[in-house]
């Protein structure tokens, strides 16, 4: 059947939302964030999916879309929802198969002009110190009873062993740390699929990014400020996950909902994507813990990464990297399923919240996140494409209040890759963005027509759309000069 279009109410213009009577079984409505444009190019499939996720038992308040929302697994890419922890359920899909993918920010002292002379060298370092592609193995050689350790510590395990500062912890979201991942739950498929992955990047979206502050880039001088971030920077973003390990734990327990979830709790879901368990029954509480441990690998994926990035340039400044600054910004992960507590209907309620291509986005003065950052909010990193840019946004009160203190996590995509493979070119690309200043290293070519700039939505429109809605607020926009692709 062919997917039919919603109407639309407007609450303001940023925000729209879907009735309940759209869909027999939608418990509450769809709300979406976004600007009319974005929101009439958005595909019917978005719509769809996030009126499916209105249906399942035990959901709070809205479905969520954010304006980079596209179609996904099960839930939308930018989907948000929250379950009651009792009558609720727990979805992979509404986590996704890479879990804690996520984006790490390092500042430096270094000018564009310092760095400018040596960015050739930098980025060919760089490409061979981090690995990328599909399959690809890092250079932290370990067992898998060792592996054990990193799925229970995480970046934790990452600084214990030298790859990184104490300082690195703090400022990342969990303290790079989940706690409660029990190994036992994890399969040894997924154990022997991650175990020798960390420290790379990946395939497909997954980038490494050299990046420049403009100082008419800098909105929010006092936030940046206290973030060192100064005009005529040169700042370091990255962007990856739980590699083929997260996907095994998303696999795994899926095909145990499937099995369940019907014949052992009577749910019933309008598309098998949606595959899930009560968040409180064993098979539920297994997935949750096993998602843990897949967070913990993509948190300690990153921080090895940062090390790398660090080694590289000691090495071509020749200097050490406490004198170069490069200290990291913050970490911040967008496919997870976290228990946190809100203010509903007049009483504070612990819900579980799926957020599936959303980053969380903690206002002011909320114990979660750094000291350093309490009175300007939780830094959120949006990645833009290889060819436009990406911003640093800081949370808000209203996020906590209207939308599980959530909020973009890119651009979103606008055509398949196998769309943009078609109508782009990789060494072309390649040429045109080496023209403009933006130097490219990839392990795939044909990947890198994929991730054209003109398969994504404007990262600037997104953007306003957020920060207009007040569920984030902008601070500063980088600008790419160099860029590793998987």
């Amino acid at each position: 059947m062919p997917l039919k279009k919603p109407e639309f109410k407007k609450i303001n213009d940023y925000v729209w939302e879907i009735s309940p009577s759209f869909k027999e079984g939608m418990r509450v409505p769809v709300r979406i964030y976004s600007t009319k444009k974005l929101l009439n190019d958005m595909d019917l499939a978005v719509f769809d999916q996030a009126s499916n996720v209105a249906t399942l038992p035990g959901i709070q308040g809205h479905s969520y879309v954010m304006p980079d929302g596209h179609s996904g697994y099960g839930f939308p890419i930018g989907g948000v929802a929250a379950f009651d922890t009792n009558e609720g359920v727990i979805s992979p899909g509404g986590v996704g198969f890479d879990i804690n993918c996520g984006m790490r920010l390092a500042r430096t002292n270094l000018t564009i002009d310092e760095v400018k002379p040596k960015l050739k060298e930098l980025i060919e370092e760089l490409f061979k110190q981090v690995p990328s592609g599909v399959g690809g193995t890092g250079f932290v050689k370990i067992t898998k009873d060792e592996f054990k350790k990193v799925i229970e510590d995480g970046a934790e395990w990452a600084v214990r062993k030298g790859y990184g500062w104490e300082e690195d912890l703090e400022r990342t979201e969990e303290h790079g740390r989940m706690s409660g991942a029990d190994p036992s739950k994890i399969s040894q498929r997924a154990i022997a699929r991650g175990y020798d992955q960390i420290g790379t990047l990946g395939s497909g979206n997954h980038y490494l990014e050299i990046q420049v502050v403009k100082e008419e880039n800098i909105y929010d001088k006092e936030a940046a400020k206290k973030m060192g971030i100064f005009p005529n920077q040169v700042v370091v973003m990255f962007h990856c996950g739980s590699r083929g390990f997260g996907h095994q734990v998303a696999t795994d327990s899926l095909n145990t909902f499937l099995n369940v979830m019907k014949s052992k709790y009577n749910i019933k879901i309008l598309d098998k994507e949606l595959a899930c368990a009560p968040f409180n029954s064993p098979e539920g509480q297994t997935y949750f813990s096993a998602m843990k441990g897949g967070m913990n690998m993509a948190f300690a994926n990153r921080q090895v990464i940062l090390h790398r990035i660090r080694e590289v340039f000691s090495k071509v400044f020749k200097s050490d990297a406490e004198t170069l600054g490069l200290h990291q910004i913050y970490d911040v992960t967008h496919n997870t399923a976290k228990l946190e507590k809100y203010l509903i209907e007049g009483n504070w309620k612990e819900v579980i919240v799926h957020r599936k291509g959303a980053t969380r986005a903690f206002g002011p003065n909320n114990p979660e996140i750094p000291k350093e950052y309490l009175e300007i909010g939780q830094p959120v990193i949006v990645g833009g494409s290889m060819e436009t840019g990406s911003y640093l946004l800081l949370g808000t009160k209203k996020a906590e209040e209207e939308t599980w203190g959530s909020t973009a996590h890119g651009s979103g995509r606008t055509m398949s890759r196998a769309a943009a493979k078609q109508q782009f070119k990789g060494d072309q690309l390649q040429k045109d963005m080496e023209k403009r200043g933006i130097m490219v290293k990839t392990d795939s070519i044909s990947g890198l027509a994929e991730e054209a700039g003109a398969a994504y939505k404007n990262i600037d429109s997104v953007i306003e759309a957020i920060d207009l809605a007040g569920i984030s607020k902008k601070a500063v926009r980088f600008l790419p000069i160099a860029n590793i692709k998987g």
